[in-house]
């Protein structure tokens, strides 16, 4: 007798082993038809595997995200059949699922073309219509071995050769072609009807620059022709806003191979930056930071103290004088345990708040940098909190608020949340944690915010949570982060004066909410497409004269905005207006002010909007209490 137990709690009773499949039969000829693999007892299986034992089982079908995935997994299995089909001569490697869909990497003796492309899609689209069946088999390891070679398939021998002898060898095949997979997959080709190769890329067998350089062909898959439609015009939205596109086009900033993974801002992307600086620092002023400022370059004997030297050296950058070796510090929280540590502390000055716009560098792989995205130097908004551990909540609390105000501001309102804690291996005792985690999930529940559980997934000093947000075309950035540390303050000698007299180690809060400037400009740029909202602009209006008779006005109308704290520029060519709109509606300027005649007659000025629309004439004065509203409210 097998008892399966289902996720609504009903139970189906068999006399004998069971498939997957026949359990969904039993349920319904819907759910069968529906169903592409099972969770038994937790792991996700194959329709066909047999069940001997009860258990308890859940249909996957194509809605759920397993479902979708297996689909991503199945359809990269379906390029490799294809490619093999169309280029006998090309091996395979791996093919993996990545986030919204797949790759896989061939050896080939010619680069793919885009030609190429087509045709392979076309082949996947005939294999998907065969309606293949597919089939897992276990396969003894020198077995698979001699059969992969004799197909020429060195990469894949490879693969197999790697795995430990203890674990089951599973093998996939539909139709004539064969693949190395753990699996689960859909039970026929003909589940996968969604699909598209998106490019090829370059990549070195197991990520080793001395082996041989592989093309890798991406695509993406979905359960549904509308998801599909979706995510293509998202890529298409992403395009248009990509930062360096617009940040060339607005003139904000530029890279070059002279300084890789460096930014050169130019005065109007500078102008940004100090807006966005100046609200932080406004922010934190507001909220009882003391703001500080530590070295750049500090002498190695610190980071080793940290930590920092044997677990990040590899992403330091060195430098030696007077015979001693220093660093450049890839990040800011050695240094405020140092200014922490200037004086005898008492536990009534906690909690101390230190912040600093901390210029940090970091030597990440030439290959990971994009744009002002990803670079080698950073500058953080960063914050460390020096604490007791009662007040641990509190601060996290207040935090969150602080966290969710700013973002708001920004014009993020959707605000997703990961709660890391303690991994296996880690500093402090079982009590500590048990303190801390609590600590930390009773204050996201007083935020009320929904989070996502990562167990094992916390810093080895302590638990932390991330925050992440979703720019208005859905996609997600991860920027703010709080951790709580356990260790660096004892290793770095922190301490405080307890209410006994007793000598304690006080507990730091890592805190960032925008994370890296650079980066979080990068987002805002994209997510704006460059029309930033008027408190964030560069410029954020320009005076335009109609003829040579408004150029005294224009000037004196100019000066009287910038007086009064607004970002403006003035126009004086003499070129036509048409001419003059239309190249500073490309700039993406929230206004523009335009001055003729009447307008000096009248002492007046007429001002058009961003979005084109002709506000009309209006005193100098009531352009200012608008623009002063507008900047108000951060819309």
């Amino acid at each position: 007798m097998t008892v399966i137990r289902l996720p609504d709690g009903s139970e189906r009773v068999f006399n004998h082993p069971v498939t997957v499949i026949d359990v969904a039969s039993s349920v319904g000829s819907g759910l069968a038809r529906a169903a592409i693999a099972g969770r038994v007892n937790g792991k996700l299986v194959d329709l066909d595997s047999l069940i001997k034992d009860d258990s308890e089982l859940a249909i996957i079908t194509e809605k759920d995200a397993e479902g979708l995935e297996i689909i991503r997994h199945s359809s990269a299995h379906l390029l490799a059949h294809a490619v093999k089909e169309l280029f006998p001569d090309a091996q395979v490697t791996i093919g993996p699922v990545i986030e919204d869909g797949f790759y896989y990497d061939f050896s080939y003796k010619r680069p793919f073309t885009p030609e190429d492309l087509e045709a392979i899609e076309k082949r996947m689209l005939e294999i998907s219509k065969r309606s293949i069946k597919i089939e897992r088999k276990i396969w003894d390891r020198s077995e698979a071995i001699n059969y992969f070679k004799q197909q020429g398939e060195h990469y894949k021998a490879q693969i197999i050769e790697s795995i430990p002898g203890d674990e089951d060898l599973s093998l996939y095949s539909q139709g004539n072609f064969t693949d190395l997979c753990r699996g689960p997959h859909v039970p026929t080709t003909a589940k996968l009807k969604i699909f598209k190769l998106m490019k090829v890329a370059g990549a070195y067998w197991r990520g080793d620059s001395n082996n041989e350089m592989l093309q890798r062909i991406y695509g993406t898959a979905w359960s549904t022709k509308e998801d599909q439609k979706q995510y293509l015009h998202r890529l298409e939205e992403a395009e248009k806003r990509d930062h360096r596109k617009i940040g060339k086009q607005l003139d904000l900033f530029h890279t070059q191979e002279d300084a890789p993974g460096m930014v050169f801002w130019h005065p109007k992307g500078w102008a940004l930056w100090q807006q966005i600086e100046q609200y932080m620092r406004n922010i934190q002023n507001n909220n009882d930071y003391l703001e500080i400022r530590t070295p750049q370059v500090i002498d190695k004997t610190l980071w080793v103290q940290s930590g920092h030297w044997d677990n990040f050296r590899e992403n330091m950058f060195i430098t030696d004088a007077d015979e001693r070796s220093f660093a450049i510090k890839p990040m800011n929280c050695p240094g405020h345990v140092q200014v922490f540590k200037q004086g005898l502390r008492s536990y009534r000055d906690l909690p101390i708040r230190l912040a600093e716009f901390g210029s940090c560098h970091r030597n990440e792989a030439s290959g990971a940098l994009h744009g002002i995205m990803r670079v080698r130097a950073f500058t953080q908004d960063d914050a460390h909190i020096f604490c007791t551990e009662d007040q641990i909540q509190e601060e996290v609390v207040k935090f969150i608020h602080l966290l969710k105000h700013v973002y708001a501001d920004f014009g993020f309102k959707d605000l997703l949340v990961k709660l890391s804690t303690r991994p296996v291996k880690r500093v402090g005792t079982d009590t500590q944690w048990d303190k801390s985690e609590g600590a930390l999930e009773d204050a996201l529940r007083e935020a009320e915010l929904e989070w996502e559980l990562q167990p094992g997934e916390g810093a080895f000093y302590g638990p932390k949570i991330e925050f992440s947000l979703k720019d208005c075309i859905g996609r997600i950035w991860q920027c703010g982060t709080l951790q709580l540390d356990f260790s660096m303050p004892e290793r770095l000698g922190a301490e405080y004066v307890a209410e006994d007299n007793s000598r304690k180690v006080p507990v730091m809060l890592h805190r960032a909410i925008l994370g890296s400037l650079e980066r979080f400009i990068g987002i805002l740029i994209e997510n704006y497409a460059g029309a930033f909202p008027l408190w964030l602009a560069p410029v954020q209006a320009v005076v335009l004269n109609i003829s040579k008779g408004q150029i005294e006005y224009a000037r004196k109308i100019t000066d009287e905005l910038n007086r009064h704290g607004f970002r403006v520029n003035q126009d004086l060519r003499n070129e036509k207006i048409t001419y003059k709109i239309r190249e500073h509606s490309l700039q993406k300027l929230p206004y523009q002010i335009i001055v003729g005649d009447v307008e000096v007659n009248t002492g007046q000025v007429s001002v058009r909007s961003r979005a084109g629309q002709d506000l009309g004439q209006m005193t100098l004065l009531k352009l200012m209490e608008r623009l002063k509203e507008e900047i108000a409210l951060k819309v």
